[in-house]
Parts: C-alpha cells; structure tokens; sequence
C-alpha cells in the first residue's frame, strides 16, 4: 500500500491527488492510503465528479484500493482560507503519520501533495520544507534531494542537489566536500535504484564557467573536484566540475544519466524548463521511499477543478515503480 498525504487542503493537493488516481486507477491494483482531511477529499471528489471509490480507512479492509485516514480523527471546517493555520497544522500531522507508517513497513512508499512553509511557519511550528521534516523523524539521516522529468521528446533530466534552500551569499561555506561527495554517491544510486543500463554522473560547477581555473572563484579547485576525484576512485563514473551554462544540454540529449547541481536554482531551472508539468521530486537517503510532485500550493488555482494532475501522476507512478522494485 502507498501513502499519499494530499498536503495543505486550501491548495491544489486533494484535487491534483484525486485526479491522478483516478487517471492511474486502471493500471494496476495498487492500493493507496489517502493522509489527510476526508471531508475535503469527499466534497472535491463531488464536486469535480472525479468518481474515485473512496473508503474511510479501516485496517481490516483488504478490498478497498482507495482508502482515507484523517489523522486525529477530527475534521476541518469546509470554509479555510487560504494558508489557514488549521490547514498548515493538519499538513504536518499527515507528514509525520505517513512517516511512521513507512518506518513501521505498514506503507510500501509515501507521496507528499504541497504544503505551505510560509503557513507552517506563521503557527510557529520551525519549518525548512517536508524534505528536512521527514529527514529528522527519520533519525536526522542524511538526504538529498533529486528531481527528475522528462519531456515530450522522451529526454530526461535527472538532477541532485547539493545544497536546496540555502540563500546565494551563503553558498560557498554550505557547498563543502562531504556534501558534494554524497550527492554524487546517492546519484549514482537513483540510477541503480531506476535500473538504467548506466550510472554517468556529471557534476556542476559553482561559478561562471566553472571558475575559469580559480578566476572566477576556486570553489572547484578546492571542494567539488576532490569530491569527483574520491567519487572516481571508488568506481563511479563522474565527471566535473563541468560549466553549468552547457551540461544540462549535454545531459538532456544522453550524455549523462544525472547531474550533481551546487544549488536549487542552478539545478531546478533546467529541471522545470524541460519537464515543468511532469518532473517529481524524490528524497534520496530516507529509509523509505518518497517522492513528491515539483509545483507548490497553487493557491490561485484551488478549487476552480483546472488544476493539472501530471506532476502527481508522475510522482505516484515513480513510487509505484520503486515500491515494486524495492519488493
């Protein structure tokens, strides 16, 4: 069974949700566990007329494939605005309910609908994003973060993080060896994890023209290319600190399997230039599997039934994948 927790009820997560669902309902016989207000979930279901077969939650229950669990037991008022607290803290419950069902091996994987940090953060609840949520209920493991989409072409990209949410000027002292040496590492491990018939790794460099040998900074002289040579000399096929202006190129017409980007912006441009509709996010390093689709709360678009479910679709599909695999 897959966990999906449908995120922050005012934006566009429960309907993006049902709506994937309900695309993917014919492809296989998954089950999924629905995390988060059942009201929402049955009055949009109604609504939109998306006709899923939904089922309150019951751990007896082994024919019912769309089942829903509010957590708490309590549901919320119909009429929240938009980033209202009670919806922000509702969010957070379903994370951390999904997480320690995946910790008990009760879900095979879990899906993240957007939540808001700015909501989360006005409740005074301290808040990175879900990725650092589920790391520390997880045991503060170590993780990165990869985000993967193809276009209609068939070209992918699929690209890891060194550093995520991290403000420009404070780049050089976050980008250090042992980071970069790990996201290469759990790069070259999503290519297993996807069984692709090779593991190319590229990595960025920081600077314009990866530092122009030290004219432009010597952050690749100093951190990124002894992370690639170490990475090298364990048996990985890496290569950089390579021009951010030019790999992802490179990489969308097959010269590399993933790319090792310094920063969110360098990696995530590219990403959603490519694959904006379709790319997911995936936590790399938790003990279990989670992926999430790569657009926000979308609070503009909530409740109008136009919100596009391929980004979902795409994240549900790729849990789907990797809990058969794992299995």
């Amino acid at each position: 069974m897959i966990g999906i927790c449908i995120g922050d009820v005012t934006g566009i997560g429960p309907e993006v949700t049902l709506k994937a669902l309900a695309e993917l309902a014919g492809q296989d016989q998954e089950r999924y566990l629905l995390i988060g207000d059942g009201g929402w979930l049955e009055r949009l279901n109604d609504r939109f007329n998306i006709g899923l077969p939904l089922s309150p939650y019951d751990a007896n229950d082994a024919e019912a494939r769309f089942l829903v669990l509010t957590p708490g037991g309590t549901s919320l008022p119909d009429d929240l605005s938009p980033g209202s607290p009670a919806a922000a803290r509702a969010a957070l419950s379903a994370l951390r309910e999904a997480a320690e069902r995946c910790l008990r091996q009760e879900l095979s994987a879990m899906v993240t609908a957007p939540v808001n940090k700015e909501a989360i953060i006005r409740c005074g609840i301290p808040f990175i994003g879900q990725t650092e949520y589920l790391a520390a209920i997880a045991g503060n493991c170590p993780v990165i973060m990869m985000l993967l989409g193809a276009d209609d072409r068939g070209r992918w990209l699929r690209v890891a993080l060194v550093t995520t949410h991290v403000a420009i000027k404070l780049l050089p002292a976050e980008i250090t060896q042992p980071k970069v040496e790990l996201a290469i590492n759990m790069a070259a491990q999503a290519c297993r994890d996807l069984d692709l018939p090779r593991h190319r790794i590229a990595v960025c460099g920081l600077n314009p023209h990866a530092g122009e040998g030290g004219e432009f900074g010597d952050e690749e002289i100093t951190t990124i290319r002894p992370a690639v040579l170490a990475a090298r000399s364990r048996g990985l096929d890496v290569h950089g600190p390579l021009a951010a202006d030019t790999v992802f190129y490179h990489a969308a017409h097959g010269a590399y399997d993933a790319v090792v980007a310094m920063y969110h912006d360098q990696g995530l441009g590219p990403l959603k230039l490519l694959a904006f509709e379709h790319g997911v996010n995936w936590t790399l390093g938790l003990p279990f599997i989670r992926t999430s689709p790569d657009h926000g709360t979308a609070y503009d678009l909530a409740g109008r039934g136009t919100a596009n479910p391929s980004s979902m679709k795409a994240a549900i599909s790729l849990a789907r994948q990797l809990a058969a695999r794992r299995a």
